[in-house]
């Protein structure tokens, strides 16, 4: 499998973790183990593993814990650091345009602090060489953001807050994103990145990033291809019955170690 990997990875770590609590009343969401293992640090662990060098933490919530627990290095990976100080009361999209300089640096992957994948993910994002985003089918077990396809394998928009009552008979085909991005330094620069400063200094500082997608393709004609991620491991933990469900899914080897994908 030929992949076209960035070097470089944004990771957003900044919000509170209010619904995994008690869990996150002493420790960061993305410190949360999984089967033993930080759901951080397994995200840092596979980018080390695509070949990423440098990845931007955006933090906020105990940010010295995460400080502490990735430091400036991790395994092969240069790790710094963006303070989020209103990260209680701003949404994701305001933590990305805080880390806006690393969008500006190139190529880049963007994930969400709360994701626990299999390495191959990032691999099906990397096959092409425009902005991709990880998608699978969205079922009767998910909620969250979707999306819908064109016939070419393109996301057309996205439809928030979606559930199993979406998915009845004559509904679209939905795909649940998985927060996992890869975008290329034209579209960073030209079309993130002004989209972000727009909307900052507009003073809407609560939007999600998913908002600020959908936004960018189905008004400025963002192209974002749809990597299929079928049969890929993850998970995206928002509470104490994500956690469980992640952990069973993940059972069955160290989620840290080596997968071999069938496709390879």
């Amino acid at each position: 499998m030929t992949i076209n990997a960035p070097k470089t990875a944004v990771i957003l770590a900044a919000g509170c973790g209010s619904r995994l609590r008690p869990l996150t009343d002493l420790r960061p969401k993305p410190l949360v183990e999984v089967n033993g293992t930080p759901i951080l640090h397994n995200a840092l662990r596979r980018l080390e593993g695509v070949g990423v060098e440098e990845v931007t933490i955006v933090v906020g919530y105990r940010k010295d814990a995460i400080q502490y627990a990735c430091g400036h290095r991790f395994g092969a990976l240069k790790i710094s650091y963006v303070e989020s100080s209103v990260f209680d009361r701003t949404g994701s999209a305001y933590s990305l345009w805080l880390a806006r300089d690393a969008l500006l640096s190139g190529d880049c992957y963007l994930l969400e602090g709360d994701v626990f994948f299999e390495e191959d993910a990032l691999r099906y994002i990397s096959l092409g060489y425009g902005d991709a985003a990880a998608v699978v089918p969205f079922d009767c077990t998910m909620e969250g953001s979707a999306a819908l396809l064109s016939e070419r394998g393109f996301i057309t928009s996205f439809r928030m807050k979606q559930t199993a009552a979406n998915l009845g008979a004559g509904s679209p085909r939905l795909f649940k994103t998985m927060n996992l991005l890869r975008l290329v330094a034209a579209t960073l620069r030209s079309v993130i990145v002004p989209a972000l400063d727009n909307i900052i200094s507009s003073g809407a500082t609560q939007g999600y990033t998913e908002e600020l997608l959908a936004y960018l393709v189905e008004r400025r004609g963002l192209q974002l291809a749809a990597a299929r991620c079928d049969g890929v491991r993850w998970y995206e933990i928002d509470n104490e019955e994500d956690l469980r469900k992640a952990e069973r899914i993940f059972l069955s080897e160290n989620p840290i170690g080596s997968v071999v994908s069938a496709a390879e």
